[in-house]
């Protein structure tokens, strides 16, 4: 008798309306609401990252994606910013679930339930998702040190998500850093997480608004180059990342790793499709349209970065992930 596929539902995933334990993760001005649409459509969970969308515009982003989707999606805010008009924003034009992010889940919790929405919040430490369970999230993402983009802890996902899930059960857990396969997904199931949020993978996806230097270099980056540091900071000071080296970051180091005023750092290495002009050091990745040295920019990375090798649509992602997964699951299938 042929080997029955298991199962990746699970109770999480019943909680967000998905079939599939995966999470896109909130990859800043790159998850356009066409990759947003098309995770969803996949049977997973797309995010919009908002906390730098104009207020205006939030509306607008949201329908977009209701035009290529009718599935659940999520919008995500750091609670590092003021971000209570863009949060009131979403939950006005229906958001289902919320996602937040260094800063305290406690001043928005109520406000999205009793909109009707789900509250999603990230940590980096056992301690934090005590507090987050505390405040009344209904999950939790235990991010691992592995993590591209902004990293809040310093422990790696490995020995952190069963430490969360054991110190928060039965609240739900997503597991976050270093995922890019089935191997991943497997593996964060088999230490009790409910789904993976998976970013690095998803920039290198065709519906992705990522530059194709960035694409370029992600596909062809090592592990080992995508670094744990403080350099790009500017816009949001005092929140440690990880990116793949660059000419910025070398210039950096070879001064010493100053804090501001750094070398170049009135530098304009790149202009976008509006003339908005960005500097050396900025908070911000390279996207299409722009121009100039984007090479210099952030390139956020997490290090799954090394088992990313081509660009595909987020439907076949999803799809090789469910099937690779499963293949660990159950040996010969």
């Amino acid at each position: 008798m042929p080997a029955h596929r298991p199962s990746l539902t699970t109770p999480l995933c019943r909680r967000f309306g998905v079939e599939l334990p995966l999470v896109q993760a909130p990859i800043g001005s790159a998850a356009s609401p066409e990759l947003v649409a098309a995770v969803s459509n996949a049977g997973g969970l797309g995010m919009l990252a908002l906390t730098w969308t104009p207020v205006k515009e939030i509306a607008p982003t949201i329908d977009r994606v209701r035009e290529l989707t009718q599935r659940p999606f999520g919008a995500n805010l750091v609670l590092d910013f003021p971000v209570a008009e863009r949060l009131d924003a979403c939950l006005e034009h229906g958001v289902p679930i919320i996602s937040t992010f260094w800063g305290d889940p406690a001043t928005c919790t109520a406000t999205i339930h009793a909109a009707g929405a789900v509250h999603v919040h990230t940590v980096g430490s056992v301690d934090e998702a005590r507090h987050a369970a505390d405040t009344g999230v209904d999950a939790v993402v235990a991010q691992g040190w592995e993590a591209g983009g902004h990293v809040r802890g310093l422990t790696a996902t490995l020995p952190l998500v069963p430490s969360v899930v054991d110190a928060i059960s039965p609240l739900p857990v997503i597991a976050a850093g270093g995922i890019a396969d089935g191997r991943g997904l497997a593996a964060a199931l088999a230490l009790g997480a409910q789904a993976v949020w998976m970013g690095t993978r998803f920039l290198a996806a065709t519906e992705a608004r990522t530059h194709d230097r960035y694409r370029h270099r992600i596909l062809c980056a090592r592990t080992e180059e995508a670094q744990y540091t403080r350099c790009f900071d500017g816009g949001w000071p005092n929140a440690p990342h990880r990116s793949l080296r660059n000419r910025t970051l070398d210039i950096w180091e070879r001064a010493g790793s100053p804090p501001p005023p750094r070398p170049g750092e009135d530098d304009i290495v790149v202009v976008d499709g509006e003339g908005t002009p960005y500097v050396r050091y900025q908070d911000a990745v390279p996207l299409v349209g722009m121009r100039g040295e984007v090479d210099s920019m952030a390139l956020y990375a997490g290090q799954s970065v090394g088992l990313v090798h081509e660009v595909l649509p987020a439907a076949t992602i999803a799809a090789r992930l469910v099937v690779e997964a499963q293949r660990v699951m159950l040996p010969g299938f």
